[in-house]
């Protein structure tokens, strides 16, 4: 699809995210656009932020539980990149109106202590490379209105990246089976969801691998120093100013995100 105007639609992206008005689906001007065009737009979209003085920090990876897969009618998972300007520190509050439509799921966040790149990496390696594992909690923030997209549409908005909190003081994953981490969600103190690490396509170790291996494919890898989200154990929950949710795992410790 050579003749998509890319940085046009990423130009788009970008100004409904300034905005904070949502827009609608690409895929309703472009219904044919593929997962390879869109990832292209995707970049636009990074790049743009990279050129207004964001820096790369790491990576998401989005529909990497067989449900969702289904419920999206995909057979693979998706990913974003990571800037600092979506780094909310530990204490500090998740300001909802720099959104449009924020939502939040816990999930387990890798430190890389090593790259990694190739097309033979699995979860063994990367388990292999990782610094340390961290409970974290992923805000969502889709610039289409309504959460409405196809799967190409939310890979070109950069998976819905918007915001991310990592909590603990992070452990070493050598010693202890993160499928089994069990992981509760709670908003306002009303638990939403239990989960295990095991629903992230198995390990969530196997979903960065994933990632690593897609990329290899476009030359591109992950570096050491950068967090890379796994995937969400639960459904996505939307906030809105006055609410809370606390993300507990096994091992791991807790992750808390007040908004404001």
């Amino acid at each position: 699809m050579s003749s998509l105007p890319k940085e046009e639609i990423a130009q788009a992206l970008i100004d409904a995210a300034a905005r904070r008005t949502g827009i609608e689906p690409i895929t309703n001007t472009y219904p044919d656009l593929d997962f390879d065009t869109a990832y292209e737009v995707q970049d636009a979209v990074v790049d743009a932020r990279l050129r207004g003085g964001a820096s790369l920090v790491g990576a998401k990876l989005g529909l990497t539980s067989r449900a969702k897969q289904v419920q999206m009618k995909v057979d693979r998972p998706l990913y974003g990149f990571l800037t600092d300007d979506m780094q909310i520190d530990t204490g500090e509050t998740l300001v909802c109106d720099r959104f449009i439509q924020p939502r939040c799921e816990p999930e387990i966040a890798f430190l890389l202590g090593r790259d990694l790149e190739g097309p033979g990496v699995t979860a063994a390696h990367v388990l292999a490379a990782t610094e340390l594992v961290f409970p974290a909690i992923d805000v969502l923030d889709s610039r289409f209105s309504g959460y409405a997209f196809t799967f190409t549409d939310v890979i070109a908005d950069n998976s819905s990246c918007a915001a991310f909190t990592l909590g603990g003081q992070g452990i070493d994953p050598a010693g202890f089976d993160l499928r089994l981490t069990g992981c509760s969600f709670e908003k306002n103190g009303r638990l939403l969801a239990t989960a295990a690490g095991a629903a992230v396509m198995g390990h969530p170790a196997a979903s960065v691998a994933w990632m690593v291996r897609q990329l290899a494919a476009r030359g591109r890898g992950l570096m050491a120093g950068q967090v890379v989200m796994a995937g969400a154990l639960t459904e996505a929950v939307a906030v809105s100013p006055g609410d809370t949710v606390v993300a507990r795992f096994d091992r791991l410790g807790t992750v808390e995100l007040a908004c404001r």
